[in-house]
């Protein structure tokens, strides 16, 4: 990696593939507070406003977590005002990573609770090693339910009944478990896993990065729309790519038979 800047618990490390991994390291289980989830913000936002970047790889260097979610005794002894306060810069933190122009991978090897499983449902992709640790939204047993995008991200990626079921119970599910579930998108073995996420990384940004952010908005906001103005917004975007220097690119080297070097 070329540069690696570092905040108090979160490092942000990016590399001339055009790949960046914002990297959580708050021992023991990365719980956390509204000062860590601002960290974590701060970083998608500085990523957000780097043109060299095209792929973000959200990682842990904690051997067994990912994230465990909200830090509860942080939580029980907060005001209601102050809850909310870590509520919405947690829900500001998944908008924004579900919103980048940016496509961003979870990378999990470590319990992945709560939050830390809202935080990788608002990831494009989740990419997970093998292994013994525990997926899960529990907050039904602290007579919650999830806040931060978690009920309707899970209805979207697994369906409305496993969902119901994993929510209405708050049981914690091991990683076959997930990938049967279509939580996943990959499974690695444990020593296979960085590699893995690293080379799907990097081809997907070596690919026209206007063209993959239109991809990913058409798709986004498109689930929710009724099909007209879901393919009103296709021809949008669509229509927006053409004149690019990538799509003349793409053509040029498809008539020349070679591969395309993208910029955009």
């Amino acid at each position: 990696m070329r540069e690696n800047r570092t905040h108090n618990a979160i490092s942000i490390q990016t590399s001339p593939t055009g790949v960046a991994r914002i990297t959580l390291n708050l021992p023991p289980a990365n719980a956390y507070y509204e000062a860590f989830l601002r960290e974590i913000g701060d970083a998608v936002d500085t990523l957000e406003k780097n043109d060299a970047i095209r792929v973000v790889i959200i990682e842990s260097t904690l051997e067994k977590f990912f994230c465990a979610g909200a830090d509860i005794k942080v939580f029980a002894n907060n005001t209601v005002q102050e809850n909310l306060a870590l509520v919405s810069q947690a829900r500001t933190n998944a908008l924004a990573i579900e919103n980048s122009s940016k496509i961003y991978i979870a990378q999990i090897e470590g319990h992945c609770l709560g939050g830390g499983l809202e935080i990788a449902l608002a990831c494009d992709f989740i990419f997970a090693s093998e292994g013994d640790y525990r997926f899960g939204l529990p907050e039904i047993k602290l007579g919650l339910i999830p806040g931060n995008g978690g009920t309707q991200r899970l209805l979207r990626r697994i369906g409305f009944r496993a969902a119901l079921e994993i929510l209405l119970t708050g049981d914690t599910f091991g990683v076959a478990q997930a990938n049967e579930l279509g939580l996943l998108d990959g499974l690695y073995s444990r020593t296979g896993l960085r590699e893995g996420t690293q080379n799907f990384a990097e081809e997907l940004a070596q690919g026209p990065g206007r063209a993959s952010t239109a991809i990913k908005r058409a798709l986004r906001e498109g689930c929710s729309l009724p099909l007209d103005r879901a393919l009103a917004l296709e021809s949008e975007l669509a229509d927006s790519l053409y004149e690019t220097a990538d799509a003349k690119e793409g053509l040029s080297a498809f008539l020349e038979k070679r591969k395309p070097v993208f910029n955009q």
